[in-house]
């Protein structure tokens, strides 16, 4: 039997696409899909909760100064505000999110599940691109971060002044060029990185605190001012309220908590559907990581606010965007503060890797099973090349400013957990949990109140987010259109009866009718075999009917399950079920060609209607004309005519 001979790919197509499963091959009667992911062994909570920590405990090195600039004098009461959130209200809902998605698919595969056809893929792409912002605002904040501390240490200022665009191009340019190479690893540099930042930042908070606690003058000043400016605590707490969307960066690093689930070791009695172990220790995880952020967010709040004097947090002043580098240098002296920067430096860049894998988990899950991305966008390399020139374009509209990125920031942030707060109150609600359902729905309210507070008062969020949504759905609709006719069925399965079926069959012409099931009475299948007989100029009955029943016309990639049966006594029918006719129907036709080396034969029907009409419904909804389609899919999946089922159409 001939076999098309292709030519082997390149060294550079090699490289780029490794790890997919089909890169190379010639066809073949399975879709494209990755390679499954290599089992490991897990890590303990605390070493995955570094992983993590990097995205969200690095905020450190630019919260308290935008907290600053947000409420002034109010900084520490606005931020023990966000602490209560934090703890009543996103660790609840994430925690609830762990038990509902434990192999990392976050909120996103929630509200997935909750909508089917097209308005669920419009929704769940609405919500990749609020998660899109976020990640790549996350690379490109953390990288203009990390070349703030290096362009205002004292040592290096005089070298290094009005490079910082250059600067946050390298630094991004550097995170690519580490997962082109290859990103293992990560959790042992991640632990290290966060254990050396943290206890750098205690010395930090503990001689903060003690010049407060010896300067007795700073606390009275400070709550003198507050009093003079504000009036009553009442006052207070209500302006804390309105200001505290601004300070919303400090909810960063929940979603990547979950993100991060699959690493978790849990227990050896541990299963695929039941991994309670795994959800035990990762519930672990969020709480320690909440309550550690949380400490340090009050503390640091209160010595910055206190310390440094309010002109300082302003745009071009010593403290902007490195309020504890500018307390670590002032009072520890040069050689530890750029200790602390070197650090700060190192985890706010590592925070970039984080929110890079982040991407490279959430998008490949989504786009290329929906059909809506290229083939290559399952590889890792090639997707990296895109993060990296978004994030260069992302740099450079933002003129690698750390305060003018905090909205588009903290909108995907607020979305992602908005979303989450809403996905866990539909998911208590389902289980009967009424008190569950009433408390997560009043979070809900809460971080919606403050995801609109946001978007009005810092539109560019939106802006930002909305152009990677528009993005999104442009190029996976272009995709979706571009791989119409290929073949998208991962695998396919016949029950007892429908290999007998074949083995029946296959001792002679192989000849297959496509029926649409109307009312399957004897009078459909006899009156269907005269048609395809006289049309065809075919003698005898031995037929056997396929019958296609399309579930999710916006699925893109499924398995096939193929049953047969015998209706009437005598009409044999082999039922699949799927996204698209003719898909599933050059999907069996391959496979029985494979498994008995014979080529079989299917007949249809014309279909009465306007081309463009049908292709629209074959797009849609996955029917249509279906005889020319089934021939073009085959036709891309089976490059060899030889090897090709043969289409008739009568």
């Amino acid at each position: 039997m001939a076999v098309t001979e292709h030519p082997p790919p390149s060294r550079l197509r090699s490289w780029m696409l490794e790890g997919l499963s089909d890169m190379g091959k010639g066809g073949g009667h399975v879709g494209p899909h990755a390679e499954p992911e290599p089992p490991h062994k897990g890590q303990r909570w605390y070493r995955v909760m570094c992983l993590t920590g990097v995205d969200y405990f690095s905020t450190l090195g630019y919260q308290p100064g935008i907290a600053a600039l947000a409420a002034g004098l109010l900084s520490p009461i606005a931020t023990i505000v966000l602490v209560l959130v934090t703890l009543a209200g996103a660790l609840p809902v994430y925690r609830r999110v762990a038990e509902e998605s434990p192999h990392g698919e976050g909120s996103i595969a929630m509200l997935e599940r909750l909508l089917s056809f097209w308005q669920g893929k419009l929704f769940v792409l609405t919500l990749l691109g609020f998660a899109a912002t976020d990640f790549l605002i996350t690379i490109t904040l953390s990288a203009a971060d990390a070349s703030t501390h290096l362009v205002e240490n004292p040592h290096l200022t005089s070298t290094l002044h009005n490079q910082q665009m250059l600067i946050t191009l390298v630094l991004v340019a550097l995170l690519g060029a580490v997962f082109l190479k290859g990103f293992l690893e990560a959790i042992g540099v991640a632990v290290a990185l966060v254990g050396v930042y943290l206890a750098l930042n205690v010395v930090v908070v503990c001689v903060g605190l003690w010049h407060v606690v010896t300067a007795g003058h700073v606390v009275t000043d400070w709550s003198h001012a507050l009093t003079a400016e504000h009036g009553n605590v009442f006052a207070m707490v209500g302006v804390a309220l309105l200001v505290f969307p601004k300070l919303a960066l400090g909810l960063s690093g929940f979603e990547t908590g979950v993100a991060v689930m699959p690493h978790v070791k849990g227990d050896q009695g541990d299963t695929e559907n039941n991994p309670a172990g795994r959800i035990r220790d990762t519930k672990k995880l969020l709480t320690t990581a909440a309550l550690i952020m949380s400490v340090f967010l009050i503390a640091t709040s209160f010595i910055t606010t206190l310390l440094i004097p309010e002109k300082d947090f302003e745009s071009g002043g010593p403290a902007n965007g490195r309020a504890l580098a500018y307390l670590a240098h002032h009072y520890l002296g040069g050689a530890f503060g750029t200790v602390y920067d070197i650090s700060t430096i190192a985890i706010l860049w590592f925070a970039g890797a984080s929110a890079m894998a982040g991407l490279l988990n959430l998008m490949p899950r989504y786009l290329p099973r929906y059909g809506m991305a290229p083939h290559w966008a399952r590889a890792v390399r090639p997707m990296v090349i895109v993060f990296t020139l978004i994030g260069f374009l992302v740099t450079w509209i933002f003129n690698a400013d750390v305060d003018a990125q905090g909205g588009a920031y903290a909108t995907g942030v607020l979305v992602l957990i908005s979303s989450a707060a809403i996905a866990v109150t539909i998911a208590a609600r389902k289980a009967g949990q009424q008190g569950w359902s009433i408390g997560f729905a009043v979070i809900s309210a809460v971080f919606l109140y403050v995801t609109v507070a946001n978007v009005i008062e810092r539109p560019d969020g939106v802006k930002i987010g909305a152009c990677f949504i528009a993005g999104i759905i442009l190029v996976s609709l272009l995709s979706r259109l571009a791989r119409a006719f290929e073949l998208r069925v991962t695998s396919v399965s016949l029950d007892p009866m429908a290999q007998r079926f074949i083995r029946d069959i296959a001792s002679r012409k192989i000849r297959f009718i496509a029926n649409q099931p109307d009312s399957r009475d004897k009078a459909e299948y006899r009156d269907k075999i005269e048609q395809i007989r006289a049309d065809n100029d075919i003698p005898g009955e031995d037929f056997v009917f396929v019958e296609v029943t399309v579930l999710d016309p916006s699925e893109f990639e499924a398995s096939l399950t193929v049953r047969g049966e015998v209706l009437h006594g005598r009409y044999r029918v082999l039922t699949l079920e799927s996204s698209s006719i003719p898909n599933a129907l050059a999907a069996l036709l391959l496979h029985v060609r494979d498994e008995t080396g014979c080529t079989p034969h299917i007949y249809f029907e014309w279909t009465e209607g306007s081309p463009f009409h049908n292709f629209l419904r074959f797009f849609l909804f996955g029917q249509g004309e279906v005889a020319p389609v089934t021939r073009e899919v085959l036709r891309e999946a089976e490059p060899d005519r030889t090897r090709r089922p043969r289409v008739h159409t009568g």
